[in-house]
């Protein structure tokens, strides 16, 4: 019978416990970088099993230790809720648990991603921290307008170049022009790491056969789909689309005691905010094109109010996806000029050649 170890994990060591025999004993620290968690590493048996909660540095840490031992156990620690109502919370105390409900197999656990998920996560994460920044510099230029008492922009795209011909032209003091200049210069360096990045993602969708086949649905383009792929990683993993749903934090809670009927909520909002939010996003888009999902919108509109209806929209297009994956089908009302449109686009956003229209050989 293997060992069962527990590690409570920080940034600069872990403290373990050990479950053997069945008794449990502490077993001190280890230094949590590369080196030194590799010569801990190799004192480990085949048999052994390890537990560890999901931080910042839990993925490199569980993929070092799975060659080398039986199993590994990335805990839930939102579900660990004996170590999150613990009285005395000590790391001694938190490895000490982790090591029994391993050993008593009572331990929830999360995915652990494959390497192409992960980097995935890690660029969709970059990408939304650009754009992130790029709103951020855009109010602030708004702000300045608006403190100044300047009027409202005559073009619909203020950081054009008509926009800031407009912005040059504006009565403000000489600081905040320079102020301007300076939020601009800032925009124009993260839309040119942002290009990047797309370009790097499209490259990405483009032999991903799941990424094109979500794009089929309306609203759904190639950085929702990566979104979406890099958040579920393996669609095999989930036995039905209500599970989907449920990982994407788009079910209703639920509350329910004793003879009383249920009481649904407002949506869990559990798992991966991020592709969350790209599917409301999509889900915006897809309630303004026509087709099944629109007339879904307004019926639930019409019923409920807007933003519920966005949320329902959003839990049918994950419950849809879960579909065409599954059943290795594309969308069958997808509009095929809209799906060659988005592949075009995705296909220049990876760099490739623009085609300039010619006339055929029949004009003259």
């Amino acid at each position: 019978m293997g060992r069962f170890i527990g590690m409570d994990v920080h940034r600069d060591f872990a403290q373990i416990a050990m479950v053997a025999d069945g008794a449990v004993r502490d077993e001190g620290r280890v230094d949590c970088r590369s080196g030194p968690l590799k010569a801990w590493a190799g004192q480990l048996q085949p048999d052994d099993q390890v537990a560890l909660e999901a931080t910042g540095n839990s993925d490199a840490i569980a993929n070092l230790l799975v060659p080398v031992v039986g199993r590994v156990v990335v805990s839930n620690p939102s579900k660990t809720r004996a170590i999150a109502e613990a009285k005395v919370k000590t790391d001694k105390v938190d490895a000490r648990i982790l090591a029994q409900l391993l050993a008593a197999d009572f331990l929830p656990s999360v995915w652990l991603p494959d390497e192409r998920t992960r980097m995935l996560r890690r660029v969709c994460t970059r990408r939304a921290h650009l754009v992130r920044q790029r709103t951020r510099l855009k109010n602030q230029v708004q702000a300045i307008l608006h403190r100044n008492l300047a009027p409202r922009p005559p073009v619909s795209d203020l950081f054009g170049t008509r926009g800031r011909a407009w912005l040059v032209r504006q009565d403000l003091p000489a600081d905040e022009h320079e102020t301007i200049t300076t939020l601009l210069r800032q925009l124009d360096f993260h839309g040119d790491e942002l290009a990047a990045v797309d370009k790097e993602l499209a490259g990405h969708a483009l032999v991903d056969p799941v990424v094109r086949r979500l794009m089929t649905i309306p609203g759904i383009d190639a950085i929702v789909a990566l979104s979406i792929v890099a958040a579920v990683g393996e669609f095999g993993r989930f036995p039905s689309p209500d599970k989907l749903v449920a990982y994407a934090g788009l079910n209703p809670s639920v509350r329910q005691s004793g003879g009383l009927p249920a009481a649904h909520g407002r949506i869990t909002k559990a798992g991966r905010a991020h592709a969350r939010g790209m599917l409301v996003e999509a889900a915006w888009v897809a309630s303004r094109a026509p087709g099944p999902l629109r007339a879904f919108y307004h019926r639930v509109r019409n019923r409920r109010g807007t933003q519920i209806a966005i949320v329902a929209t959003a839990r049918k297009m994950t419950t849809l996806c879960w579909h065409l994956i599954h059943n290795e089908q594309d969308y069958a009302f997808a509009r095929p000029g809209l799906v060659a449109f988005k592949r075009r686009k995705l296909e220049l956003a990876a760099g490739a050649p623009r085609a300039v229209a010619r006339r055929g050989a029949g004009y003259e």
